[in-house]
């Protein structure tokens, strides 16, 4: 009988990372007895480890085999047996021993070593002669009935699903797991390897941090050119330039104010902000610096206003079109705030990041923009009184445009309607998906074998399955679990195995997939599922379902269910 039991604080998408102990020489129940008493230990020892679940390899138990003719000979019930070894192993108190001015606990220790312990239980008691374990079964060490395999890269393993608590950094915890396995193996016998290359979730955290990072930077780079090459001004490209970081320290600081903290998406909202960011500081500048030409242009020796007062004028002037500017972009990403379920706790995080950096920036050219632009650009004899070449470039092109779209309101007008109705006319063409698929660099298979096949019959079928995949050159690696582990949350039956697949950089993933699905299609008895790692889990969070489109049909009468699923599978 299986008892519930309070389980730790976690949920399926604190699973972080799989370790996987394999051996070629070493017995499946030492495998699995190193796994539980020396890994799994170490690993809970660390802050912010939830669980550890090892599954695969043999778990050690003493088992009795109850002989019925020698029950019914000494008049013993099963319940007599087992309340007997139940006892064995009990410890009792005694009081206490009093000696001078020191005070003794007396207790009593009953623990059963071996099989020959257990054997020599006393059950019951029959004309005065004891009636042991070892009078009415065979008492000997064999192996507890398993429900789940495990095997890594094909071969059969103990793997550990370590779990994390709620709030704690992945990245720091994996980290610290990493450097406790590289002290535990070389405890470890010399026959047995720790293979950490499984799924790991901070592998695909630090890509895609790195993969913002670097559009982040290349955005900043790619913004500074241009305005160098617009402004026509060293210093006046600095002091709008200026504003990106300054925008970005003080986004930080209000996304930490909200109790929020720099993720992949804070990030991304960061980087998306990049292009807005020195608009308003754009706006700012390049009005001060024509202002500046004018002055330049127009002054008389010691006449006309202070330069201090033209830049101040000129800050001024700007003033409203970049507050109203400022609050239409940020009204644009209003409706992420208002987005329910997952969609919500992923997009939530980016608007804030893009809203407060935009928010920084109103500030920053406000209030920064123009005292640089009073230190740096009043004595600026780069300043010249013509506009930047490729300004005057465009100008060419720009007014004969602006005065021929004048005097013909009504062919541009027509074009626009025409360019906006085929806009409309494109709309069911494009995607639905609110977010692009992740490209994690790993994927999850399920593979469901026939309800009521058996574990061996379901492991084989796995191993199949997972020595297809290990054919292509992409594969770095496999971790497959069949069936379920003793202390699992995740339910799963013996016909279903998940393989966690970890990849090399190599053809284009539909390819890939494509050659995948058409390699394991040739296995007989089992439905294989794509998927990858954490999208896998994130499906289970929403919908309770391991594949990423699921049809539930519910009612009353499960002939109708049937047909009905029937068509929906041939639909």
């Amino acid at each position: 009988v299986t008892r519930p039991r309070l389980g730790p604080v976690s949920s399926i998408m604190g699973e972080i990372t799989f370790l996987a102990l394999t051996s070629e020489t070493l017995p499946a129940e030492r495998l699995r007895r190193l796994a539980e008493t020396d890994v799994r230990r170490a690993l809970l020892a660390i802050p912010g480890i939830a669980q550890v679940v090892p599954i695969g390899g043999d778990l050690r138990q003493y088992q009795v085999l109850l002989n019925p003719q020698g029950m019914a000979r000494h008049g013993v019930s099963v319940l007599d047996v087992v309340g007997a070894l139940e006892s064995t192993s009990a410890s009792t108190a005694a009081g206490f021993h009093v000696d001078d001015s020191q005070e003794y606990l007396v207790r009593g220790l009953g623990r059963a070593r071996n099989a020959e312990d257990l054997a020599a239980t006393v059950v019951t008691v029959t004309g005065g002669t004891p009636v042991t374990g070892g009078m009415v079964g065979a008492v000997e060490a064999g192996v507890e009935p398993v429900r789940g395999t495990a095997s890594y890269s094909g071969r059969p393993s103990v793997i550990l699903s370590v779990q994390k608590q709620p709030g704690a950094n992945t990245l720091e915890l994996t980290a610290a797991i990493d450097e406790v396995m590289s002290e535990m193996e070389k405890s470890l016998p010399a026959e047995v390897t720790v293979e950490r290359e499984n799924f790991r979730q901070a592998n695909f955290i630090e890509v895609a941090i790195h993969n913002v990072s670097v559009a982040m930077r290349d955005g900043a780079i790619l913004v500074i050119l241009i305005l160098l090459l617009f402004l026509g001004n060293l210093r006046a490209t600095l002091i709008s330039a200026l504003a990106i970081p300054l925008s970005l320290v003080a986004g930080v600081l209000a996304i930490s104010a909200f109790g929020a903290t720099v993720n992949t998406m804070t990030l991304g909202g960061l980087t998306i902000a990049i292009g807005a960011l020195v608009d308003d500081a754009i706006i700012a500048v390049e009005n001060i610096v024509r202002r500046l030409r004018e002055r330049r242009a127009d002054e008389t020796k010691n006449k006309g206003p202070a330069l201090n007062d033209v830049i101040e004028s000129a800050a001024q002037e700007v003033v409203r079109p970049i507050l109203f500017a400022t609050a239409i972009i940020g009204l644009v990403f209003l409706p992420l705030f208002l987005l329910p379920g997952m969609e919500g706790r992923l997009m939530k995080p980016l608007g804030l990041a893009y809203v407060a950096a935009l928010a920084a920036s109103l500030v920053v050219s406000l209030t920064v923009t123009p005292a640089l632009a009073s230190l740096l650009l009043v004595r600026s004899r780069s300043l010249s009184d013509r506009q930047p070449w490729l300004m005057r470039g465009l100008n060419r092109v720009y007014r004969p445009t602006v005065r021929w779209a004048v005097n013909h309101p009504f062919v541009v007008s027509g074009a626009a309607a025409i360019a906006l109705f085929l806009s409309l006319a494109l709309i069911p063409t494009l995607g639905r998906a609110f977010m692009p698929a992740f490209n994690e660099g790993a994927l999850t298979v399920a593979v469901a074998s026939p309800p009521g096949i058996t574990l061996d019959e379901s492991d084989a079928l796995g191993r199949q399955v997972e020595e297809s995949l290990l054919t292509f050159p992409e594969v770095v690696s496999t971790s497959r679990r069949t069936g379920r582990a003793e202390r699992d949350e995740h339910l799963q039956g013996v016909n279903g195995a998940e393989i966690e697949v970890v990849l090399q950089k190599g053809r284009p993933k539909d390819e890939l997939l494509a050659e995948m699905r058409r390699a394991v299609a040739t296995i007989p008895g089992v439905a294989v599922t794509f998927g990858q790692p954490i999208s896998h889990r994130i499906d289970h969070m929403i919908s309770g379902s391991k594949a990423n489109l699921a049809v539930k049909i519910f009612g009353p009468d499960l002939s109708v269910l049937r047909r009905l699923a029937s068509a929906a599978e041939g639909v």
